[in-house]
């Protein structure tokens, strides 16, 4: 009966770690593929506003921002397969706010340089509350967010920093 009940122990034990790694796997998944659509919308919406101009065509960049999409959806639903409620209300939530940055980006939606930068901002916390979300789920001890790290900002060039001022 003990080594039947030890037994039991250690495959309950390796069943929860498998969930774990493949969790974890598709937490950082999920995340990359958030933060290639935003590295993409950024290119192609500096292109389009003149800001920075891309070696690529914007029809190209536009290609890559869908396809980089497609798979943000398939990385999506893989954590909507694995995660627990409070991570898969994250992602919901972070998915809202990276789509208003492609939406901005692909020029569904209307918007300044201002709320280009709020609009990037609100993803990037998303991305935090997913990434504090996805470390309670797995069990990992201390916070990405609170009073050892301040909320950041966006990183910007200082010319750039000192223009917008000027305007």
């Amino acid at each position: 009966m003990t080594t039947y009940m030890m037994e039991r122990t250690r495959n309950k034990h390796a069943l929860l770690t498998r969930w774990d790694d493949s969790k974890l796997n598709a937490y950082e998944a999920y995340v990359d593929s958030v933060r290639a659509c935003i590295y993409l919308a950024v290119e192609l919406y500096e292109d389009t506003t003149q800001i920075r101009s891309s070696p690529k065509s914007r029809a190209e960049l536009s290609l890559e921002l869908i396809e980089a999409v497609r798979l943000r959806g398939r990385a999506f639903e893989r954590v909507m397969l694995l995660a627990g409620d409070e991570v898969v209300e994250a992602a919901h939530q972070l998915t809202a706010a990276a789509l208003k940055v492609d939406w901005l980006a692909q020029g569904k939606t209307e918007g300044t340089l201002d709320d280009w930068r709020d609009l990037n901002r609100a993803v990037f916390r998303e991305i935090n509350e997913f990434h504090e979300a996805a470390r309670v789920d797995l069990g990992v001890q201390g916070s990405v967010k609170g009073e050892k790290h301040p909320q950041r900002d966006l990183l910007l060039p200082p010319a750039r920093r000192n223009e917008d001022t000027n305007s």
